[in-house]
């Protein structure tokens, strides 16, 4: 990941917020429409850093650990219990409707038989086979959709110019043949991780360091499509993509982005690292997601396995913890849309794709009376959803000669807790209608 966008969700490139500003074409809105139903990606940061369990790539550009140390994890790296199929299902259980798998870091090291003469797990690893291709293959199996890490930057690779301060590379402007092989060397694999897998998402990283013009951005976006005219590509190809990224830091006003996701992880690192037991609860990934949710955007989990494949207990547990969850108020999440905005009630919220259904998100086994302001409906039922039990609701301060709302209470009784987040399904007499008024005589 880039380091350089945590916390900054505001800082994004002109390209990107610019082509999110405007109402999208059609077709474009059609090719999105998957996106926006899934509500949730897992991300997977899998590499040679999880050997010794250093920063993934970043740990050698912060002067943590030498290079050849850093790539000398490559030893260490045997793919030993790796099982893609158990990997797939996990996902798939998780409720996840896509996931990412990091391709190459920006350490240069492929997790496939790259023939560009570079660094890569079949040449260079004991793992010494493919690891891409069977993990796609079992996605696809578990109708999960494939999405492509792909760091555009390649610190490992000698024509990749300067990208420190202190760094004796050369510089484009001095030496422009040799940034064209690199960039040629880009597109080759490009090229076969399209061929590959053909994914369904391209998940782009590091383009910080170029501008869009220098990237090739739009030969690169131009190529998949060709490929893959249904391709969705994120927001980090410099201005070229269809979707907006913040990492980490959960924005805390609406985002005015068309398609948005979050991308978080499990304790505080990326990849797999020994000393970071820092896990979050199944509670506190939850009700992120519900937010993400809530606010029209989705959420990309990460989770990073050690070296040999397998995945650690901890994030095996939110992930299932996660599923289950899933399963019982996926109405709710999945297809849904963005809730009311924010004072109508203090909570998340969602909608139904016709608007029709009202769906309250109940942090922290709240109980007692719960109310909704300015909701001009009338409400035909209120269930817990994945409950069953039905509840009654009582209208406050409605004055008969008034067009103001009353408010509306709820009471949910202890009885009906979710262990972690309890949903309401208020079924309305026709698309939900919000007074936004001032109150008074109206």
């Amino acid at each position: 990941m880039n380091r350089l966008y945590v916390s900054i969700f505001l800082l994004l490139s002109l390209g990107s917020v610019k082509a999110q500003t405007h109402i999208p074409p059609d077709s474009i809105r059609a090719k999105m429409q998957w996106f926006a139903d899934a509500k949730l990606g897992i991300f997977i940061h899998w590499g040679i850093y999880s050997v010794k369990g250093t920063d993934e790539s970043w740990a050698f550009y912060n002067n943590k650990i030498s290079w050849k140390d850093y790539m000398d994890q490559m030893k260490g790296f045997t793919a030993s219990k790796y099982n893609p199929e158990a990997w797939a299902s996990l996902i798939a259980e998780s409720g996840a409707r896509y996931a990412v798998l990091t391709t190459k870091h920006h350490d240069g090291v492929a997790l496939w038989d790259t023939k560009t003469r570079h660094y890569d797990v079949v040449d260079n690893t004991p793992a010494r086979r493919d690891l891409l291709s069977p993990f796609y293959a079992a996605l696809r199996k578990k109708g999960v959709r494939a999405g492509a890490y792909f760091s555009l930057i390649d610190w490992s690779h000698p024509d990749y110019p300067g990208f420190r301060k202190d760094s004796t590379r050369y510089k484009i402007a001095d030496d422009p043949a040799r940034w064209q092989r690199f960039r040629d060397f880009l597109q080759a694999q490009l090229k076969e991780v399209g061929q590959l897998v053909n994914p369904d998402l391209w998940w782009f990283d590091g383009d910080w360091e170029h501008d869009a013009g220098e990237w090739e951005s739009e030969k690169i976006r131009r190529d998949i499509l060709a490929r893959n005219p249904g391709a969705i590509i994120n927001g980090r190809l410099a201005g070229y993509g269809d979707y907006e990224t913040p990492e980490q830091n959960f924005p805390v006003t609406r985002p005015r982005y068309n398609w948005w996701e979050l991308c978080m992880t499990i304790n505080n690192n990326w990849g797999f690292q020994y000393t970071d037991t820092n896990w979050k609860t199944p509670y506190e990934v939850i009700t992120i997601f519900a937010d993400a949710v809530s606010n029209g955007g989705n959420l990309l989990l990460d989770i990073g396995p050690m070296q040999d494949g397998s995945i650690p207990e901890q994030q095996v547990l939110v992930l299932k913890e996660l599923g289950a969850w899933n399963r019982k108020h996926g109405e709710a999440v999945f297809g849904s849309r963005a809730g009311i905005p924010l004072g109508h009630f203090y909570g998340p919220t969602t909608l139904s794709a016709d608007s029709t259904k009202l769906y309250l998100f109940l942090p922290g086994k709240q109980t007692g009376d719960v109310v909704v302001k300015g909701l001009d409906n009338s409400i035909k039922s209120i269930t817990v959803l994945g409950e069953g039990t039905k509840l009654s609701h009582k209208v406050v301060g409605k004055i008969s000669w008034s067009s103001v709302p009353g408010l509306v209470y709820i009471n949910v009784p202890d009885k009906v807790q979710d262990r972690y987040m309890t949903v309401l399904r208020l079924e309305l007499d026709k698309p939900v209608r919000l007074y936004r008024g001032k109150g008074g005589f109206e």
